[in-house]
């Protein structure tokens, strides 16, 4: 004779039936549970090639559920900007170092992001090129290097701009001035971004560059961990 038993399923529910009251007495569940408080697994959004699933949420609608990302739109706030650039690593979050460990992407965690789109709209805006102001003499390694990231994005010549467009960049650089830690970082080719999408909810891992007080606060946090 076959038999099967039947085993009571588990599930994750984000009711609060389950928790004690602020008395601290337990609360008597006298219902079942509601499709409408059922909870997912996480999506655990790590760093690497793109992978995104879809999820069917209530009323038929769907959310995307990042498994994997590389890129994202990075926002400049000062100048009113966005650029899309590669994420290069999680550098530093503050709920656990497991976190960074693992290269979770969730959102509010500081990435450092591939600087070389930022420097070009800094050169179509204002005409200045941070590699010349970074000259050094160019090894071997260097060139190799400047040779891959020329395919990944189109560099942009201040010497061959119009005339109208070195008058504008004349008119734009009487009154403007930048962060010394931005140009620091633009010449080093890594920026530091906070996350501000959620991968595990909208599939995508937009992120806003550090300025100003923020960004002197996690310079000090990095230092402190490399100690």
């Amino acid at each position: 004779h076959s038999f099967c038993t039947l085993l009571p399923v588990m599930g994750i529910v984000r009711s609060r039936l389950h928790k004690r009251k602020v008395s601290g007495g337990k609360t008597k569940i006298c219902r079942k549970r509601r499709k409408h408080e059922a909870g997912r697994l996480p999506g655990n959004a790590k760093l690497g090639p793109r992978r995104v699933t879809s999820v069917r949420t209530r009323g038929g609608h769907h959310k995307v559920r990042a498994l994997r990302l590389d890129t994202g739109n990075v926002s400049w706030a000062t100048e009113g900007v966005s650029v899309r650039a590669r994420i290069l690593d999680v550098v530093y979050n503050a709920t656990s170092n497991e976190l960074v460990r693992t290269k979770s992407l969730l959102k509010n965690c500081i990435v450092s992001v591939d600087a070389a789109p930022v420097k070009s709209f800094y050169a179509k805006q204002y005409g200045i090129d941070m590699d010349k102001k970074n000259k050094r003499p160019a090894s071997k390694n260097d060139k190799a290097k400047k040779a891959k990231k020329s395919s990944a994005v189109a560099k942009f010549d201040v010497n061959k701009a119009p005339a109208t467009l070195k008058r504008k960049w004349a008119f734009r650089n009487r009154t403007h001035k930048i962060e010394k830690s931005i140009e620091d970082q633009m010449k080093l080719g890594r920026m530091l971004a906070r996350l501000s999408s959620r991968p595990g909810q909208v599939g995508r891992a937009d992120a806003v560059l550090l300025e100003g007080a923020e960004l002197q606060f996690y310079l000090k946090k990095l230092e402190k961990k490399k100690k």
